[in-house]
Order: C-alpha cells, then structure tokens, then sequence
C-alpha cells in the first residue's frame, strides 16, 4: 500500500481530535476486533465514538447478555497485546479488492459511494483493518479503562427498509475512577428512566394497537400535564399574550405557502381527500397563526400580537427514532408566535428569554446555557436586516448577564435565533426553550401593517417555545426528579392509609375534607396490612401518607408519614389541609408582565 496525502471521512466522519474523543475511537475499533474474533462471519458496518462513549454494527445474530463478558475479556487481550495502529491510505480500487476479498460487504457499499479517483485512510491494528481516517491512540495498550454497556438493533443507514444490524455500545475512559463515575451515572438514569417510572406511577402508555409513536395519558399523567400547562396559560394571559386555537387539519395549500410541504415533506403525517381537496395533519402551528394574523389588517398601534396556544401537532419520525416521551409521533408545543415591529425585536425577545428562565426555574432548574445561532451563507432578505437583529439579540443575551456562545453561522436561512438548554440533575443538557426571529412566513404570506406613516410594512416574526414539546418536558421533569415531583406537580398530595376496617370510615371523611380544600387525595381502605400500603405509596412516590387508625380516629387526628420515611407528628385534618395547600401552591413567577 502507498502512501498518499489525501483523507476522507466516510462511515465516521469527523472526530474531535482531543483525547477522550480518540481513545474511544481507538476503543470503538478494539471492540469490533473483539467481535470479529468470538463472531468470525460477522459483517462490520459503522463505529464512531459519541458523546459518551463509542458503538459499532455489526450483520450478526442478535446478542445475549452473557456475550458482554466475552467481548470484554477478548478486548482485554487485544489491549494486554499492545498492537499498533497503523494508518494507511489507498486508492478507491485498492480499497474495494480489499474489503472484497474480506467478505466486508457494508464496507465495499461505502466505498462504492466514494467517487472514482479519490483515496481512501484506513487504520490498522493486528488484522483488523477498517475505513477511518482517525485520530487514533498510539497503540492498544493504552486503552486501559472500557466497558462494554449494552445491545441493541439498528437499521442500516438508519433507514427501516434495509437491514436489521445487531449495535454494541460501550464506553471508554482515560482512568478506572473516571469509568466507575461513569457507571454510576449510568446506574442511576437507569433509575430515572421516564419509561420504566411512567409505567410505576401509571402516568402514560403507549400501544401499538394506537400506533407507535402515540401517547396515552393515564389519569395521573394528566393531571401533572395539566399542572404545567395551567401555569403556561396563567403566564402567557399576564404577560400579554392572547390564546388562539387552530384546527388539526389543513388543506395544503395553506402548508405549500408556509414552504413546509417542500421543505418538511418527509415529516408530514397523512392526508386525505376531501370534496375533492386534499387536506394534511399539521405538523406545526406556525402557519395557522400566521393566517389569524392576515385575517384582519393592523396598524402599527396594535403591534406587537403575541398569539399562544398549546397546539397539538403531528410528525412522521421514524420508528427507529422513537424514544418514550422524548421523541413522538403527536406532541403538544407550548407555542407562542409574536408579530412585531423590527424597532420592537430586541425587547421582545428579551421578553421572551426572560420568560422561559423564569419559567424553568419554577420548575427546579437553574443551570442554563445560552447561544445565538447568527446568519448562514444562505439567507432570506437583506443583510443590513439581519445585522441590526443580530446586534439586537446580542444585546438580549448580554442583559440577561449570564454567559453565551456565538454559532456563527448557525441560525436558519429565515432569521437569526436564541437557544436556551436547561442541565439536568445528572448534568444532562436539553434544549427546551428556542427564540427564532423568522422574516420568511410574513413574505410568503404577504403580511403587513400600516405604519404610523400611512404606508404598508412588513412585521418580523418570533416563534417562541417556553418548554418546548409538553411530552418531552414531562419525560424530563420525571428524570430530574426521579419521579417524586414537588407537591404542586405530584398527581396526589396524599393518600390516606386505614390501619384497620374500624378506620375505613373516618380515612374516608378524611379524604373527603382534604379535596374539599382542593388537595389531590386518595383513600386506600384496602384488606392490606398497614405495611403493604405504606411500600405501595412510597413505590408511587406520593408525598404524604397519612395513617389513620382507631385511636386517631378518636381525637379526630392523622399520623402524618412523608415518602422520604420521616414520622411526623400526629395532627388535627384542618392544620393539615393548611398546611398542605401552602406546600401545594402553584409556585409564583417574577418577571414584569
């Protein structure tokens, strides 16, 4: 093989070049070795390192929990080897008789793709050569701390209709105390999984019999639902936005003008016909307040509107995609979209920044990241727009007095926008809150107002999503909190507990006075023991239990017992509904209206 100065990324693409980012890459290729030698028929396909760690796919039978093990021990030995990675670069002939001649068939595809005349990086450690152009470490034995995690299926490029592989996760670190960190992070978001605590506190399901993709909200998990979007209605009414409701279907027409038919083609959901016209599910609510705002003319005087509304909409993402709460087919967007003068932007969307922090505070986060995506090399509309709304959100950033980051050249071709993540108690990043300024749908459907001067502009546009998707906000606040949400989110405040069937009356009244106060409470006046019930609710992670037995019952008193296990002492039903009602309390948000 000769040696010849031209690299192409192809089945990884570009990795960072900084030390954890190589050593598992280096690790990524160790571990597809390690399958090769226990699996010699296995086809390889794709491996690139990620975020936490690094996977591979491989055209093999499905794996078994055991073969952890025997992955692990092989990668061992091919560490204890110290072998060299050796990196080489050939022609596009050369590669494809190479990975011919292997059997590598995923392989020859990628080549293929190559055009002709191009060469090609491929590193090498024992007998194992792969596509790759690198970084890798020096050699294998300076892979000391891995960890092969889990298995799982995936598609070949993604795509459902090519092959089902078999993807080996693991993970790698530069020491054993930094892997075992790791580990146990993983252990406890394994606790937190939103799937596994929303099936335990019977908040949602999903069935197939509905369709992937589609949630089913269990009495509970409405309720909680419906605590976060009454406190997103309260706010947006108080600080001046005016709810609107559009409907689930449009002809399409209406998303052809938006531009989303030709640009979101793939993500649309269904049609039908109907009278001869056919009509598409919505996939956002942009378009149809847009056409709310054409339906009458405006004057400067009545700028800026601000239209919100908890508006349900519908994405074809693929199955293989799909992911609890966090990615759906049906979601509801906490949408706002404002219609402003370009004089007004940098208020408005300082209003805006300002309204999602103190929202999401009230939810328990407080650690937050900021960027400002600015003008691609592809835009819609005049530079000197673009510069002035630029120069206006980075004044909004710098107000909030909180450090950001610049994406230059990150912000879509219709208008620069502000990006707030939340991080999360495993110090996880979400992206929930996004501020986009948009100066294509107003001149696509030839928006205007009149201005104080008599003569016709043009308003710019803000969308505005405070949480985001309500579906993936609540899969978050179910992991941040482990699933034992604060007493203003918590489906129930208490539950009631009879010790004995003497008591069912009186746990019953108890109950009774309780949500005649407005607390959320249950009874449980069940045959079980006393225990039993105690294990159950704290297992549903209610916050009170309240026992009630004969002698209770008799100075008219309840035994107070928090999920935590405190004993608290016992107390008259009137103190604690007061008391209750303050600790359930829609928190209070700042901010000027």
């Amino acid at each position: 093989m000769t040696d010849r100065p031209v690299v192409r990324p192809r089945d990884k693409g570009d990795v960072p070049d900084d030390p954890l980012s190589r050593l598992r890459h280096s690790a990524s290729h160790v571990m597809a070795d390690a399958v090769r030698h226990l699996r010699p028929d296995a086809k390889v396909a794709i491996g690139p390192s990620i975020e936490t760690g690094f996977y591979y796919d491989f055209d093999t039978q499905p794996f078994e929990p055991e073969d952890i093990a025997r992955i692990e021990a092989e990668m061992a030995k091919i560490v204890a080897a110290d072998l060299p990675f050796v990196r080489t670069v050939i022609s596009r002939d050369e590669a494809l008789a190479l990975f011919e001649s292997r059997g590598e068939t995923y392989k020859v595809e990628i080549v293929r793709s190559i055009p002709a005349g191009e060469d090609i990086s491929l590193f090498q450690h024992g007998d194992f050569i792969d596509l790759c152009r690198g970084p890798h470490v020096e050699r294998t034995g300076a892979i000391k701390a891995f960890k092969v995690l889990s298995f799982a299926g995936a598609y070949w490029r993604g795509d459902e209709r090519n092959a089902q592989l078999q993807r080996v996760y693991g993970t790698a670190f530069g020491s054993e105390a930094e892997l075992k960190e790791h580990l146990a992070r993983i252990e406890e978001a394994k606790r937190r999984d939103h799937r596994i605590l929303g099936k335990q506190l019977d908040l949602f399901s999903m069935d197939d019999l509905v369709g992937p993709g589609f949630v089913l909200w269990h009495p509970k998990g409405a309720t909680l639902r419906l605590q976060i979007e009454d406190l997103i209605r309260r706010e947006n009414q108080r600080r001046g936005y005016e709810v609107v409701y559009t409907p689930h279907v449009a002809r399409e027409q209406l998303l052809e003008t938006s531009g989303h038919l030709a640009h979101y083609k793939e993500n649309l959901f269904g049609g039908m016909e109907l009278d001869g016209q056919r009509f598409l599910v919505k996939p956002m609510n942009c378009p149809f307040h847009v056409d709310i705002y054409r339906s009458d003319l405006r004057s400067y005087r009545d700028l800026p509107i601000r239209f919100s509304e908890l508006g349900t909409v519908y994405r074809f993402e693929r199955s293989g995609a799909l992911h609890g709460l966090l990615r759906v087919r049906g979601l509801t967007q906490d949408d706002g979209h404002l219609f402003v003068t370009e004089d007004q932007i940098r208020d408005e969307m300082g209003a805006c920044v300002n309204f999602a922090l103190d929202m999401l505070k009230a939810f328990g986060f407080e650690d937050f990241s900021l960027c400002l995506a600015t003008r691609p090399e592809s835009f819609l509309g005049e530079q000197a727009t673009w510069d002035r709304a630029e120069a206006d959100l980075h004044k909004v950033l710098e107000a909030t007095g909180r450090a950001f980051t610049v994406d230059k050249g990150g912000g879509a071709f219709y208008g620069p926008k502000i990006d707030l993540k939340i991080r999360d108690a495993l110090g996880r990043e979400w992206q929930c809150s996004t501020f986009q300024l948009d100066f294509q749908l107003p001149e696509r459907f030839k928006l205007e107002y009149v201005a104080s001067d008599g003569q016709r502009k043009q308003p710019v546009m803000i969308h505005r999503a405070l949480l985001g998707s309500i579906e993936r906000f609540v899969a978050i606040l179910i992991e941040q909190h482990a699933g034992a949400f604060p007493m203003w989110l918590a489906p129930i405040h208490a539950r009631v507990l009879s010790v004995s069937e003497k008591a069912e009356g009186y746990a019953r009244e108890v109950a009774a006075h309780l949500k005649a106060e407005g607390l959320r409470v249950e009874a449980d006046v069940s045959p079980e023991k006393l225990g039993a019930k105690v294990r159950k609710a704290q297992l549903e992670k209610i916050p009170y239990m309240l026992v009630v037995g004969e002698k209770d019952m008799a100075a008219r008193v309840v035994s107070p017992r928090t999920r935590e296990g405190q004993q608290l002492p016992a107390t008259s039903v009137e103190e604690l509904a007061r008391r209750l009602v303050t600790e359930s309390a829609t928190p209070k948000i700042g901010g000027a209206p």
